[in-house]
């Protein structure tokens, strides 16, 4: 994937996406709405407005950014996407102006940033367009090496009568990436679209919040808010500034 960028995964896959990852949960957006405090909501690669638009629905005033233009004409095709303002560009960089009550990047479209030296500079830039009692979250999966032998892993998708889709992923643990080809074959032929990430563990969200005056304030095993755990295969995780938490317990004990 020597000509990979920053747009390719959203280019190649626009055309199919919204017939692929349609559901979602519902508790999502009444999650989301209320971190949003009334306020106004970013979205990092925004894509075709699969959680902005019911967001926005619901009564939350919705930007976002999104480095591919099919993406966001997907998004400008459907009822409301017009009214959604759209950044173009790397999300890491959060070309935007004001301050948001809510920042969030869904679908471990986070670890599409390929190096930590760039999801720290997204931590960063966030942080400055964070209002004072704003949250960030990130929804990611926890990293599953065991799938891959001899970094390598190949299984089966979606399989019915007209197709065939494989997942063939490599992985590089020294960078912390995968490399991965969904293949659809039909009579028609072979459609590839590929997708890189660069995975990271809780743990290094969380010192990357705190590089950024960030700090975690709730992880929870999904948008229902139940409980993390080890036994837990995603997390939505909710930074604040950590001048807030301070002012917080600072008010608390002068009042003990």
């Amino acid at each position: 994937m020597n000509n990979y960028r920053e747009d390719t995964y959203g280019e190649r896959i626009a055309g199919v996406y919204d017939d692929w990852y349609a559901e979602y949960d519902d508790a999502t957006v009444t999650t989301l709405r209320e971190l949003a405090q009334g306020g106004r909501a970013l979205e990092l690669a925004i894509g075709t407005g699969r959680i902005a638009l019911p967001l926005q629905q619901s009564g939350v005033e919705v930007e976002g950014i999104d480095a591919s233009e099919a993406m966001i004409a997907k998004l400008r095709s459907k009822p409301g996407g017009d009214k959604i303002p759209v950044a173009v560009g790397n999300f890491a960089d959060v070309a935007v102006e004001g301050q948001y009550a809510l920042i969030y990047v869904l679908f471990n479209t986070f670890f599409a940033l390929l190096t930590q030296e760039e999801q720290l500079r997204c931590f960063r830039n966030v942080a400055e367009r964070l209002s004072p009692q704003g949250g960030f979250v990130i929804e990611a999966f926890i990293p599953d090496l065991s799938r891959f032998s001899g970094r390598q892993a190949v299984r089966v998708g979606r399989m019915n009568e007209n197709e065939v889709q494989l997942d063939a992923s490599q992985l590089d643990p020294v960078n912390q990436q995968i490399s991965n080809q969904h293949v659809v074959l039909t009579e028609q032929g072979v459609r590839l679209y590929p997708v890189k990430l660069r995975y990271v563990w809780p743990a290094e969200l969380d010192l990357m919040a705190r590089l950024a005056g960030l700090q975690l304030k709730h992880r929870w095993a999904d948008w229902r808010k139940a409980a993390f755990s080890a036994d837990s295969s995603q997390h939505i995780s909710i930074y604040e500034h950590a001048q807030q938490n301070q002012e917080q317990a600072a008010a608390q004990n002068r009042y003990k």
